[in-house]
């Protein structure tokens, strides 16, 4: 049985095989030390166990990375840290698959212990637990990107305060007129990067995932691609509205931090104030949906996903649905920046690069590719009140309870076979 795991590749697989590999490592010393069986210890329920054991380390690197990354003056930021723990390990759509053998806890596993390992400056123990995540998924190498752009944006922050202390000493006029600020941001960002001691010092930061990225760059060209097996279905292209889809997502799972009265009313008051701009970011908006909307076959065909639903009854339903929306993507990007002020703008620009980068070349809308920004942007978000923590935990556990029992209970048979379908994320 092992040896047609290693020896055979089913071509319709898309990843690498960093799970099939782990998988082979920890269950074949099982066989020898408890002398199981192959048929044993090669059973769905084996294989789905090592991903089990993946869900237990994401708990404890949720709460490292809890610790690291937000601040600890506040008395009661003990619990508000193991509440949000707890809420993260279960969110839906990464806590179902934790019981299915899929690639999700494993490729979660890793980025995240990449991500800790850089917060505290093992740069290349980061980058090859990021080789470890690629292996998984093949996209996880923007997250081993997103590490090195953290060094980055730290160094680049440091810079920038001591630039606008500067500028404050010497009492320089401030660059006034529209977008003011990114003209100055733009400046200095072509100011440091002139500097080759600012270069050489980002570069001796930040060669292990220059390292990483190069073999990247190496696999993609012998490959021909960055997928494996049936690229047909898996071709990329520009869709645009992958990013709204994510904000969307993002502020139905985190509606108890990006949605309240006064945040609706702080929008309407930023719209009116800045009318000019939020009516080009709308027109934008409506161009890249009607423009650069696309259904994969998949999403069209497979009714096991709640995806299927969601473009039948709300996309397909009427043509006007998709651009009525706008303004809801509009307010949830704005709600999910708004919810990051506490991070640097370089941190900001490198999170959200890394988001398109991740999200607008797949064609497939598929929840599943969003479980990693999304972590990435909920441990990154000031610590919330334990109210909203434990209503959210609360969501997530009634979301969660629903998904199981339809999976388990609700089964149907596809009309030309006889195996039993069930409905899943």
């Amino acid at each position: 049985m092992f040896e047609y795991m290693i020896g055979y590749w089913d071509p319709m697989i898309t990843t690498l095989p960093g799970l099939y590999l782990l998988s082979v490592g920890v269950v074949k010393p099982a066989s020898w030390i408890f002398g199981w069986s192959e048929h044993v210890v090669c059973s769905i329920g084996m294989l789905r166990f090592v991903n089990l054991l993946f869900s237990v380390g994401n708990f404890y690197l949720l709460y490292l990375l809890f610790r690291k990354v937000q601040p600890r003056h506040k008395a009661a930021s003990g619990v508000q840290r193991i509440l949000s723990t707890l809420t993260l390990a279960v969110f839906p759509t990464l806590y179902f698959f934790n019981f299915l053998y899929y690639t999700e806890a494993g490729s979660m596993f890793f980025t995240l212990f990449a991500y800790l390992m850089c917060l505290y400056g093992n740069h290349k123990t980061s980058a090859l637990l990021g080789f470890c995540g690629f292996m998984f998924r093949q996209t996880n190498i923007i997250w081993a990107v997103f590490c090195a752009g953290n060094v980055i944006a730290q160094k680049l922050t440091e810079a920038w305060k001591t630039e606008l202390q500067k500028k404050k000493e010497e009492r320089l006029p401030p660059i006034k007129g529209p977008f003011s600020e990114f003209r100055k941001i733009f400046q200095f960002l072509l100011a440091y990067s002139m500097s080759f001691k600012n270069l050489s010092m980002l570069f001796l930061l930040t060669w292990p995932y220059l390292l990483l990225m190069f073999l990247f760059c190496v696999f993609v060209v012998v490959n021909g691609g960055i997928v494996i097996g049936d690229r047909s279905s898996h071709e990329a292209c520009l869709h645009f509205p992958q990013l709204f889809y994510f904000f969307s997502f993002t502020l139905f799972f985190s509606f108890p931090h990006l949605l309240s009265p006064s945040k609706i009313r702080a929008f309407l008051c930023l719209v009116w104030k800045r009318r000019i701009q939020f009516f080009m970011i709308t027109l934008v908006s409506l161009f890249l949906v009607w423009k650069f909307t696309y259904a994969h076959k998949y999403l069209l065909a497979d009714n096991r996903h709640y995806t299927f639903y969601v473009w039948k009854r709300v996309f397909q339903r009427y043509e006007i649905v998709k651009y009525l929306l706008v303004p809801i993507y509009i307010f949830a990007g704005w709600s999910i920046a708004d919810s990051l002020k506490s991070k640097s703008v370089f941190w900001n620009l490198m999170f959200f690069i890394c988001l398109f980068t991740v999200t607008v070349p797949q064609k497939l809308l598929e929840f599943r590719y969003f479980i990693l920004p999304y972590v990435i942007y909920r441990l990154n978000i000031p610590l919330p009140p334990v109210s909203r923590l434990v209503c959210e935990l609360g969501c997530y556990a009634v979301v969660n309870f629903l998904t199981f029992y339809v999976f388990l209970n609700k089964t149907f048979q596809w009309p030309n076979s006889q195996d039993i379908q069930r409905f899943m994320w």
